[in-house]
């Protein structure tokens, strides 16, 4: 079954029903055969009390767009995905727009995998440098 890139998207975009992505309009944009973006809106629901975007919600895209990447090029009939570890280096404020997640690997081993997360505002300025590390762990028959 051949399926559209658009097609693919509305339906990896469906599963975040309910969730915290849906919670902080988190979509995912595009995707590769090595990576995976997401965007999600700065408005006041996502500012610390002086208006800023918050490092929270900026780690919590981060983790969402590496963990989405970690789930989809792993086999989820056999394996389930979790988050082990995120860091996050936030170098620019941000006010107002769109802020996008582009998760790449670094490493994609059968157990464990490594990404490297860029996180830039809609100038294509870089505000956040993330890495997550996930685990693959085999599903219970």
């Amino acid at each position: 079954m051949n399926i559209s890139k658009t097609e693919m998207l509305a339906q990896a975009n469906a599963t975040s029903k309910n969730t915290l992505m849906e919670t902080l309009n988190i979509e995912i944009v595009d995707f590769g055969d090595d990576f995976l973006i997401a965007r999600m809106p700065v408005t006041s629901r996502v500012h610390q009390p002086d208006g800023v975007l918050h490092g929270g919600a900026t780690a919590a895209l981060a983790e969402s767009v590496g963990s989405f990447a970690s789930h989809i090029f792993t086999d989820t009939d056999k394996m389930f995905v979790r988050g082990l570890e995120i860091t996050a280096n936030h170098l620019k404020s941000v006010t107002e727009g769109f802020v996008y997640a582009k998760a790449t690997f670094l490493h994609k081993g059968r157990t464990t995998q490594l990404l490297d997360i860029r996180v830039t505002d809609e100038a294509n300025n870089l505000v956040s440098i993330c890495r997550l590390s996930t685990i693959s762990l085999p599903k219970k028959k």
